[in-house]
């Protein structure tokens, strides 16, 4: 029985959350992922504020809170 994800599971879903609403589940085992994985939660902060940034930069103005 698995735990939790991977880093690189991690990392494809905080990608893909970007681009779809995720799951239910799939949150759950993000955030119980985050919980005990400073790396993978410092990526997802990283992608997100990259989001907002390339957003502000193009007027998209599309920012999502995450």
């Amino acid at each position: 029985m698995r735990v939790t994800l991977s880093c690189k599971e991690v990392t494809r879903l905080v990608s893909q959350g970007e681009d779809r609403k995720l799951a239910f589940g799939e949150r759950v085992e993000l955030r119980l992922h985050f919980a005990i994985c400073n790396g993978c939660r410092n990526v997802g902060a990283q992608l997100r504020f990259l989001r907002v940034a390339v957003g502000r930069l193009s007027g998209d103005g599309d920012e999502k809170s995450a």
